[in-house]
């Protein structure tokens, strides 16, 4: 059926807000936009006239969608290489969605997409629905076709399963940048004490390399350990300038609502790394280094250029 210019317009309203709901479902950027791409095909075949609230119509369809990626996506998990984390997304990009609200902000943090990852497909539709974007159990509950009293259940544990962690300290994106470039003259310091002193003592670190790209393949915890495999890391060699083909820039950025830093070469994003602040230091280091997950973010740094680097790595 050919969409009228009111059917299309109605679609392109709604597209920012599924698109955000699918990325906090699915922890990627190019799957939600393709899990949007096939709610709009269903959109444009359904019976349209028969639908009485299309908004709620197309948060159930793309909810569906996302549903069936979650188990494709898990299965293909066991096999991935390494440790997996979500895509990171530039702050201001709005596959972010809203973020007026601590929660809607939290929802994106790198550090909750990846805690979402133990819940269970419905806990996490649940959580997301009901903390990012305010809908009601009642909704939630036509949304996954179960009851208003099962779906609290299912918030309730999908709550308990990511609530059990340090709580996160916002900042603004100025007090962002100071944190990052105090990590990264920590880093390139070459002394391991600055480093310990800005993590919290059960810091964990976490690198997700895809097998593209050489990556820790387990999780790191403790400061001292995170501290000397950071110093590894930012040690110049010969033969990490040949990996990489020079001397890429690093910069202070905001990534996922949150301090981050960003490495650069030849045009290209080739690493991400988040830093999760609490009350006790810095909780958390997410080190993405997947090309494949990397895509979208080098698009967005170059629109958003030029940018000043903080350093020059090796």
């Amino acid at each position: 059926m050919v969409l009228s210019t009111h059917e299309a317009d109605l679609f392109e309203g709604c597209r920012g807000r599924l698109a955000a709901i699918a990325y906090r479902l699915l922890g990627s950027a190019g799957d939600a936009e393709d899990a949007v791409q096939d709610t709009y095909l269903r959109w444009h075949a359904a019976d349209r006239e028969r639908i009485e609230t299309p908004e709620a119509w197309l948060t159930k369809v793309l909810t569906n969608v996302c549903l069936n990626q979650l188990t494709s996506a898990r299965a293909k998990r066991e096999t991935y290489v390494g440790q997996w984390l979500p895509e990171p997304v530039l702050t201001g990009d709005p596959m972010l969605g809203p973020a007026d609200t601590v929660e809607q902000r939290e929802s994106v943090s790198l550090a909750m997409l990846t805690l979402m990852e133990r819940l269970s497909a419905n806990e996490r539709v649940a959580y997301v629905l009901r903390e990012a974007f305010g809908y009601s159990h009642r909704e939630i509950a036509e949304i996954l076709d179960l009851t208003e009293s099962n779906c609290q259940q299912i918030y309730r544990r999908a709550k308990q399963h990511v609530g059990t962690g340090r709580s996160r300290t916002e900042v603004d994106a100025d007090a962002a940048r100071k944190l990052v470039e105090e990590f990264l003259a920590a880093a390139l310091s070459g002394d391991t004490q600055p480093l310990v002193r800005l993590l919290a003592d059960d810091a964990v670190s976490i690198a997700d390399g895809g097998g593209r790209v050489t990556a820790r393949k387990t999780p790191l915890i403790g400061a001292l350990g995170i501290a000397r495999y950071l110093h590894g890391l930012f040690r110049p060699t010969e033969a990490k300038r040949a990996i990489v083909g020079g001397r890429p820039a690093v910069y202070a950025a905001v990534v996922n609502g949150g301090p981050a830093a960003l490495f650069e070469f030849d045009g290209r994003v080739i690493g991400v790394v988040c830093l999760e602040a609490t009350a006790d230091g810095v909780a958390a280091i997410h080190l993405q280094v997947n090309p494949d997950k990397l895509e979208r973010i080098t698009r967005q740094w170059t629109a958003a250029g030029p940018h000043r680097p903080f350093a020059r790595m090796w």
